[in-house]
């Protein structure tokens, strides 16, 4: 009798729906922060970039620098296109926008995976996640400072005679934002190898054993991601190589604090 009340009750009826939403509102929850987070962050991208499309003109000039101190006297770059004065500006300002912005986007990311992570997981993750923006910052920043003005040094002076040097803004903003993001990501090495020996894909012997592979795939990779300028190559392979070293080196403390915290 009493099986039989329960189960013509109510509210138990009513429980086991509640239950069963409660199974499916967890995804829903996922999802509404999921989109809380992204709407977060292309807020916060619009809040840097309009104050700073007021001095688009100027991050251009600055930006721009390292070419026209090295033209020729009375030289100047040149817009072929009739929106490019505009365009390219506006464009260098909202990807200058997002640069900044990425320390809070990728915020917003680790606030979002954080809950799913394990105690030791967030105690690397965190890390990493700072050392990959340092890294990336540090990156554009030594091809602004030391890539560019040998790169742009050599294409000035191997000019044939009688050709004027006038660069297109647009095509000269394209080929400086290639350059970044080339230099960028690949300063991340060291952060892609900790993750490696992590995650247990691999090992440090292991990497140790392929040091002679990683130094060609690095010219390689110099050569895809970089103009067709054997300086601006170099200057890619080179740091990348050493870069990879240096991720052994954080590899190798990872995998011997893994070690002692699994007794191994």
């Amino acid at each position: 009798m009493t099986e039989q009340s329960n189960s013509d009750d109510p509210s138990t009826s009513q429980d086991k729906v509640s239950a069963e939403s409660d199974q499916g509102q967890p995804l829903i929850d996922h999802l509404i922060e999921l989109r809380t987070r992204i709407l977060h962050s292309i807020f916060s991208i619009t809040i840097i970039f309009l104050p700073l499309f007021y001095f688009a003109n100027d991050i251009y000039t600055y930006v721009s620098g390292p070419l026209r101190a090295l033209l020729p006297p009375g030289t100047t770059m040149i817009a072929t296109e009739v929106a490019s004065p505009f365009l390219t500006p506006f464009k260098l300002t909202l990807v200058l926008s997002i640069f900044i912005a990425m320390p809070y986007i990728l915020h917003q990311l680790w606030s979002f995976i954080a809950p799913g992570l394990y105690r030791g997981e967030k105690r690397i993750a965190l890390p990493l996640l700072v050392s990959s923006i340092l890294l990336f910052y540090a990156g554009i920043g030594f091809a602004f400072y030391i890539v560019f003005p040998l790169v742009f040094g050599f294409f000035t002076s191997v000019a044939p005679d009688g050709v004027t040097i006038m660069t297109d803004i647009n095509r000269y903003l394209d080929f400086v934002l290639k350059l970044f993001f080339a230099f960028g990501l690949a300063f991340e090495i060291p952060i892609a190898t900790v993750l490696l020996v992590w995650t247990g894909a691999t090992n440090v012997d292991n990497l140790r054993k392929k040091r002679p592979y990683v130094i060609v795939g690095c010219f390689v990779l110099g050569m895809l991601l970089t103009p067709p300028d054997v300086i601006s190559q170099i200057l890619l392979a080179i740091p990348m190589w050493l870069l990879f070293e240096a991720g052994i080196l954080f590899s190798l403390m990872v995998q011997n604090r893994k070690a002692i915290e699994t007794g191994e």
